[in-house]
């Protein structure tokens, strides 16, 4: 078996910064009203600036395929071309299309010859997913190389406009036209962006990461949906698809809508973060003297604190000084908030020859998590 190493890490993040204040200008106000919501979510995300590809009057300025082949091409340089990668593996929650795949869609924009592809679906465990296939082919020796992402493009599925059926529909049902919670939260928490990395079989360059293992866990055995798209939840906790729906309703009941169940995240996402995570430490003898920066994908600010204690709790304290987050400035960028934390902590100048990270990213959607162990040569 070879080494894998991440010898790059790139980004690419559409546009300027965008300030809490200015969020409804890009996004259009639902029933031309400001959200209730907005301001609670705000103060408890704890997210300063976001990334939208989007112009203030809501058009879109990228799609996913061209954020993702963006952050790709800001990899290469004269010492590794396009026509070198290998293998293109992509991780996302918010594809253009539901088919083709997305990473065929990179592939055609990049252009740069043959090269084996391969789309990661899912949530914020996406990214992670996309680095464990393309860390195992170069492992495995498939490939020599494999280049990883993990991006979203969430902006054009959260305008306004996409929810105004629903609201038209309900003042005709004379209730009260206000979007659900579950819906309208998720407005004020997600980003948009995308990262890369390159991984090789042999270090390349001043700073490299060795990747010492991945793990992965998921809970959808014993717990239920808890973020979804294109489906409705029904009384019993089963998902409705889009797909039995008659089409009218796609826009009635903003079908296609991403919703999340905030008491379930509440109840579930941090026990079953602490229990995989401990398992994932116990299973490779790592402790947490072992880690030196600890890169954790949380979707709030909300939930540091808890985090932390329960990691005390259970015996595997990580000092905050350890803590290594973007989350104010970047957003959530959910498949892509590992790569884009990765890759700030990487030109940061702080890393040394011999320190070890650890990457976190939980998943709620039905309760999966990702680690990965990497050191630093």
């Amino acid at each position: 078996m070879n080494q894998v190493f991440i010898n790059r890490v790139s980004k690419f993040l559409p546009n300027d910064p965008i300030v809490n204040e200015d969020m409804e200008t890009y996004l259009g106000k639902i029933n031309d009203r400001e959200s209730k919501a907005k301001r609670i979510v705000l103060r408890n995300n704890g997210i300063q600036t976001r990334y939208y590809a989007l112009t203030k009057e809501g058009v879109p300025t990228h799609t996913n395929v061209l954020l993702t082949a963006n952050a790709i091409r800001n990899l290469l340089d004269e010492d590794f071309k396009a026509s070198d990668i290998q293998l293109i593996s992509c991780g996302t929650s918010s594809p253009d299309y539901l088919m083709p795949s997305h990473a065929v869609m990179v592939h055609g924009e990049l252009k740069n010859g043959q090269s084996e592809v391969n789309s990661a679906s899912g949530n914020c465990c996406a990214g992670m997913n996309a680095l464990k296939f393309g860390y195992l082919s170069v492992k495995a020796g498939n490939t020599d190389n494999a280049v990883c992402t993990g991006s979203e493009r969430m902006s054009s599925w959260m305008l306004a406009d996409h929810y105004n059926k629903e609201v038209e529909n309900l003042k005709d049902l004379e209730e009260q036209p206000i979007i659900a919670f579950n819906k309208d939260f998720l407005r004020w928490m997600l980003s948009d962006g995308a990262g890369a990395m390159l991984l090789e079989n042999k270090p390349r360059g001043p700073l490299s990461l060795r990747m010492d293992w991945v793990e992965g866990y998921s809970y959808a055995h014993e717990l239920d949906v808890c973020m979804y798209a294109g489906s409705e939840k029904l009384a019993n906790g089963e998902l409705k698809p889009f797909s039995d729906y008659p089409s009218v309703e796609w826009l009635n009941q903003s079908i296609f809508a991403v919703k999340q169940d905030t008491k379930l995240l509440d109840k579930y996402i941090l026990d079953k973060g602490v229990e995989s995570m401990k398992d994932a430490m116990e299973k490779h003898g790592v402790t947490p003297d072992d880690i030196d920066y600890l890169l954790p994908h949380v979707s709030s600010h909300y939930f540091v604190d808890g985090l932390y204690n329960r990691f005390a709790k259970a015996g595997i304290e990580i000092t905050r000084d350890k803590w290594f987050m973007n989350l104010r400035s970047v957003g959530n960028v959910g498949a892509g908030s590992v790569y884009l934390m990765l890759e700030e902590l990487v030109n940061s100048g702080k890393l040394k020859s011999g320190q070890r990270i650890l990457l976190c990213v939980p998943e709620s959607a039905r309760f999966t998590y990702s680690y990965a162990y990497l050191t630093v040569c």
